[in-house]
């Protein structure tokens, strides 16, 4: 592979010295974890010349990436880098071109992989460094089948072959950002944006008080920022991650509500598709024209908004604004989503209204500001890693304005404007918002303080299901260091028309939970029937 440094590429700012720290660790052959980023901070280009180092020594590289469609924009960026491809490994590519992969690895003829998690398996004939893109990003726990997280195990390859590993993000995993505030990983922190950017100016918009008329969700404020914007010439972003055209739709007679008949949600209106659909399950069907309860006609009405119903009143409030909804829904390909930033990029879009698909990874020139429509959305569920995961989106949205031409300015409309995560975000204090968080997870002994563990019982039959739960519980192995809380039922407790229960196993970070596990299991009765039970160690999700 023959590298070579793009002829307009010049480091700036802070990039320098973060360069010549990662290049001097690759040649030291330095065993060590590097942490590295700030958002538009230019940490590709950054990492890049440690790839590029790394290369130079004979060594091979491997930079995972957490989505395709991320990747798909990231080959376009290292082949202007560095003046050819690299290779891929990721569940699109074809059987012939995961076997020529392969072989290339193994032989040594692949100086450079780019993929998804499972690329960190494949038989390197001498690999030198690992750079995980995005490192706080769920996507890299493999859920089902074998559970990992991919970011750990390649913590884990990268101490077992002695060689560096850099964890890339903006807004990095509590778990990390501990990691690093004790010493055990260094930093390379990047205060400025690339090109000397300033970072967006931030407001919380206050729903309570300033909210939209009855019947919008975009309130005057965020629409007269939009129209501002838009008459400028610039690009706006309006953000809901909410797929569809509504969360439910209810009878305006007597308030049935449209449900999936395999699971315990609700089902989401989508217009273009004509269906009421289960994100669940799949299970879809055509809006009935009477109600199955009281057999009123014509009588559903939607409630709530998706991505699709903000089109409908964006196209209303911002008349002539050519518009474009980015959703994994809408995606018909790889290359149609690929064409839609290129077009996004481009300018030949005004508006654009996006779920998390453009929360991360994009560079849009003319972006200067971005509307977060309902800023507490990912803060009400129980996942103890809510507030974290809700930084670390809003943070990533937010970051897609005034990245390179004009001031960027970012609107949180937000039902609780004092939340530390709104606080933190208005401020632009990161600092303040993991400094709390951390106080929080190690006063109540949750990661990185703690480690926890769900086992998942699931069945076709309700009291059957509860009955094997409750007996597992019973012969937990007593320990005065272990919490066995459960079992409840899963906040969706039927999926699939399976009923589902679960445990959550709490214990300290030093623990033996892994031995604790098979002591239990070992002695618990076996599934039977339709009854499955899953152990995940150190769960991600818990739906």
């Amino acid at each position: 592979m023959n590298f070579k440094l793009a002829a307009d590429y010049q480091p700036t700012g802070d990039q320098p010295q973060a360069i010549e720290r990662l290049v001097a660790s690759i040649a030291a052959g330095n065993k060590h974890q590097t942490l590295l980023g700030v958002t538009g901070s230019g940490k590709t280009e950054v990492y890049f010349e440690a790839v590029a180092e790394a290369v130079r020594r004979g060594k091979q590289v491997l930079i995972l990436m957490p989505e395709i469609a991320l990747t798909a924009q990231f080959l376009e960026r290292f082949t202007q880098r560095f003046g050819v491809p690299p290779a891929e490994w990721h569940s699109q590519i074809s059987p012939r071109k995961r076997a020529r992969c392969w072989a290339a690895v193994a032989a040594n003829a692949a100086p450079v992989v780019v993929g998804a998690r499972s690329a960190l398996f494949l038989p390197y004939a001498d690999l030198g460094l690992i750079i995980v893109d995005e490192e706080h990003d769920p996507a890299y726990k493999q859920e089902d089948g074998v559970r990992y997280h991919a970011r750990d195990m390649a913590v884990v390859r990268a101490r077992e072959n002695r060689i560096p590993i850099v964890l890339a993000s903006a807004t990095p995993s509590v778990e990390s950002e501990v990691n690093a505030r004790r010493g055990r990983y260094a930093r390379v922190h990047l205060p400025e944006r690339f090109g000397g950017q300033h970072l967006p100016s931030v407001e919380a918009i206050d729903l309570r008080r300033e909210g939209p008329p009855r019947g919008r969700f975009v309130s005057p404020r965020l629409a007269e920022a939009v129209k501002n914007t838009l008459e400028r010439g610039d690009q706006a972003l309006l953000f809901l991650n909410r797929r569809g055209f509504a969360p439910l739709t209810l009878c305006n007679s007597c308030g049935h509500r449209m449900a999936c008949q395999n699971c315990d949600a609700w089902l989401v209106d989508h217009r273009f598709r004509r269906r009421l659909v289960c994100h669940h399950c799949g299970f879809s069907q055509p809006l009935p024209e009477q109600c199955p309860k009281c057999a009123a006609k014509n009588s559903f009405v939607a409630v709530g908004p998706g991505v699709e119903r903000l089109e409908q009143e964006a196209a209303e409030l911002f008349p002539g604004a050519r518009i474009l909804v980015l959703s994994s829904d809408l995606v018909e390909s790889v290359e149609r989503l690929r064409q839609e930033l290129e077009d996004v990029a481009e300018g030949r879009f005004d508006l654009v209204i996006g779920t998390q698909l453009v929360a991360k990874g994009h560079h849009f020139p003319k972006l200067n500001l971005v509307g977060i429509v309902d800023a507490d959305l990912g803060l009400a569920n129980g996942d103890p890693r809510a507030a974290e995961r809700s930084f670390q989106m809003l943070h990533q949205v937010v970051g897609r304005a005034g990245r390179e031409e004009g001031r960027g300015y970012g609107f949180l409309q937000t039902h609780q404007p004092d939340h530390p995560v709104m606080k933190a975000l208005v401020a632009q204090d990161r600092d303040a918002f993991y400094t709390a968080e951390i106080e929080v997870r190690e006063k109540t002994g949750y990661p990185p303080f703690g480690r926890l563990a769900s086992l998942l019982v699931s069945g076709g039959d309700k009291h059957e299901t509860e009955s094997f739960a409750r007996k597992l519980a019973a012969i937990s192995p007593i320990d005065e260091q272990v919490k066995v809380l459960g079992p409840a039922e899963a906040p969706l407790a039927l999926v699939r028309g399976r009923f589902r229960y679960r445990l959550l196993v709490k214990a300290p970070r030093a623990y033996d939970l892994s031995a604790y596990l098979r002591d239990w299991l070992a002695a618990a009765p076996k599934t039977k029937g339709t009854l499955k039970l899953e152990v995940d160690v150190d769960p991600q999700s818990f739906f």
